[in-house]
């Protein structure tokens, strides 16, 4: 098992530990695969700066507005649907 960290600097810089992919992303949203779960990361000018599957870590820069952590059982619709 992956550990799993956030750390938020000033809305404008994250990074996230954990990370096995990255499902979607764009501007306003950024879905991460995480073990057992999916990260999602709502806000404005997202951009993944850095991505190392290798050490299961994301750093993300632009305002984050929201984060929120969906079970791999949860509809894949439902992500959709976030990401309209």
């Amino acid at each position: 098992m992956t550990e799993n960290q956030l750390i938020l600097k000033d809305r404008r810089e994250l990074t996230v530990t954990g990370v096995t992919d990255v499902n979607a992303f764009n501007e306003e949203s950024i879905v991460l695969s995480m073990e057992g779960c999916s990260l999602i990361i709502k806000g404005e000018c997202l951009h993944i700066n850095n991505l190392n599957l290798e050490q299961f870590r994301a750093d993300i820069d632009g305002k984050v507005n929201s984060m929120q952590y969906i079970s791999e059982n949860t509809d894949k619709g439902f992500l959709k649907r976030l990401l309209r």
